[in-house]
């Protein structure tokens, strides 16, 4: 059991808009897996590939769809997308991790910053000329909020995180330990075999309803600014480099690395480790997967990968040598097709 005061069954319906099948007043205390699941948990069906265990589940309620409930006789909640409801429910039981409220007596706050109401400010943290915090936000230990910031209703910062100075964040962000938003980008021009360093200009803008993840940087702009458009979610150690440009809804999964002045469209999958190199640009509606290079535009909506497939390492030396080797043999393909052998 946690240490969550329960939820009756009829409660847990009303909050998830779900219908009700069964007892009323069965007492739930935790989320768990189908197979993990207990008397006082919660779980939920929505992958065929859990079938057996969906039969063997102790779980005092699910969340299932309701072609998924017919046979079933146990306590439900019928939802037309039963992972959409788990993930609601999530954060019924979720335990928040900052316990800071009110404003710690450690935090340095610039006088000429402005805070809003409900606004809670961990150890340590230390807020810079000018900024302004909106009402309900919540700033964790040890983070830096450099000059000029903007910071919008209900964020969420975690702690260590560096927002450098002019970024603009929307509504209800909620940015994970370590981030680092607004460092300079990296630019330089080339002189004699030296480089000589570009000034960064810009600032970083982004969207409501974003989840930055642990250990991600975001640079600033060169001239023009970044911009992570609304809704959009970054996995963890994800760079983002200057002058480039999220659209909304868009998704981008751990270690990939965007160049510069890269523009990804709208409700975009970005899966983990892909590569992009600068100026590209993605329309909506395009998934790259995982560890794919992207060195050219997409033009069209649809799934795109680069690569070559898992082989044992013998196999894959013999394919390497055999693919270094295709632009001999497809000229003398074009030689013999033509008849000059």
């Amino acid at each position: 059991m946690s240490n969550f005061p329960p939820y009756e069954l009829a409660t847990l319906a009303s909050l998830l808009n779900a219908e009700m099948i069964g007892d009323p007043s069965t007492e739930i205390h935790a989320l768990a897996t189908l197979k993990s699941a207990g008397a006082g948990d919660l779980s939920f069906y929505h992958n065929p590939r859990y079938f057996n265990d969906f039969l063997n589940t102790k779980a005092s309620a699910l969340i299932l769809s309701k072609k998924m409930a017919e046979g079933y006789s146990g306590n439900m909640l019928i939802s037309d997308n039963p992972y959409v409801c788990y993930a609601r429910a999530s954060h019924l039981f979720k335990m928040d991790s900052f316990r800071q409220k009110g404003i710690s007596g450690t935090a340095k706050i610039d006088s000429s910053a402005k805070l809003g109401s409900n606004v809670s400010i961990g150890d340590n943290v230390v807020i810079a000329a000018n900024v302004i915090i909106a009402n309900d936000v919540c700033i964790a230990a040890n983070t830096i909020i450099e000059a000029g910031v903007e910071i919008g209703e209900a964020c969420r910062i975690d702690t260590n995180v560096n927002i450098a100075h002019d970024t603009i964040i929307g509504k209800r962000a909620h940015i994970y330990p370590g981030v680092v938003i607004g460092s300079d980008g990296f630019g330089f021009a080339q002189e004699g075999g030296k480089y000589i360093k570009i000034a960064q200009l810009g600032k970083v803008i982004i969207g409501d309803d974003v989840d930055i993840g642990a250990n991600t940087c975001i640079d600033r702009g060169a001239l023009e600014d970044t911009l992570i458009g609304n809704g959009v979610k970054i996995d963890n150690q994800v760079q983002i480099a200057h002058n480039v440009i999220i659209g909304d809804d868009t998704v981008i999964c751990g270690c990939s690395a965007i160049a510069g002045s890269v523009k990804i469209g709208k409700n975009c999958v970005i899966a983990g480790a892909v590569g992009i190199i600068n100026h590209v640009e993605i329309v909506d509606g395009v998934t790259v997967t995982a560890m794919s290079l992207v060195n050219q535009s997409i033009r069209e909506a649809g799934s795109y990968s680069s690569g070559t497939g898992l082989s044992s390492t013998d196999l894959w030396k013999k394919n390497i040598v055999r693919f270094r080797q295709l632009d001999k043999l497809t000229k003398r393909f074009i030689k013999t097709k033509n008849g000059s052998e």
